[in-house]
């Protein structure tokens, strides 16, 4: 071997390579709420996703009207990143093929890029909680999605819609509407009041994940309201 100054020494060794930086995901983020559509439905609590998804596009000053995917969607950006917000058109049994028709459209990760906002009957009215995985237990929507997802590992925000009412109350008769005829009945104004305040912090919990990360979102929304 040679000495000149392009020769390494015994003991000399190359230099590291430095590590691969991999880009920060920057495509877009898909919120889809679940419901059905039509005006029949539209202020019942089975359409709690919906209305959470009208929510955030009244805040972004869009229009959930463009119909693609058997979808209607609207595009807004939150915190320099594309936004896509989404009610599928499918029926709420049949929510997972529009979801998984709009993953294929954007590009978008199921478990990274997608948060899904439905409804629950096991929370009462004036709650809502956000976990990263779970079971769709007897919630048909939860239930499409996981299916043509193939996994019940992804991000959801399930509002309660579950009746809050007194023991003298419900004894009195007061909930004499439960599962299915409950869900697809119109609720009260009372109720609507409640469900309005859910609407905003579910609106915000949206925002946080795609700001700041889901952990932070989950601290703010799953506290448990006095």
């Amino acid at each position: 071997m040679g000495s000149g100054p392009h020769s390494l020494g015994a003991d000399s060794q190359p230099a590291p390579a430095a590590p691969v930086k991999r880009p920060e995901r920057k495509g877009p983020f898909l919120v889809v709420g679940l419901g059905n559509p039509g005006l029949e439905y539209a202020w019942t609590p089975h359409n709690a996703g919906f209305m959470a998804l009208d929510r955030l596009a009244n805040q972004a000053g869009v229009e959930v009207s463009n119909r693609r995917c058997r979808a209607q969607t609207a595009t807004t950006r939150i915190a320099g990143r594309e936004v896509i917000l989404a009610k599928p058109e499918t029926f709420m049994n049949l929510s997972g093929e529009a979801v998984c028709l709009l993953l294929k459209e954007f590009e978008a990760d199921p478990f990274e890029d997608l948060i899904v906002i439905y409804d629950d009957l096991d929370l009462t009215l004036g709650r809502a909680q956000m976990k990263e995985r779970g079971s769709p237990a007897g919630h048909n929507g939860a239930r499409s999605v996981s299916g043509t997802l193939r996994s019940n590992d992804w991000l959801r925000v399930r509002i309660g819609v579950g009746p809050n009412l007194p023991p003298e109350a419900i004894a009195a008769g007061a909930a004499s509407k439960t599962g299915k005829d409950y869900l697809l009945s119109p609720m009260r104004k009372a109720e609507l009041a409640v469900l309005d305040g859910v609407l905003d912090r579910v609106a915000t919990a949206v925002r946080v994940v795609v700001e700041q990360g889901v952990a932070a979102a989950m601290n703010e929304l799953n506290r448990r309201e006095p």
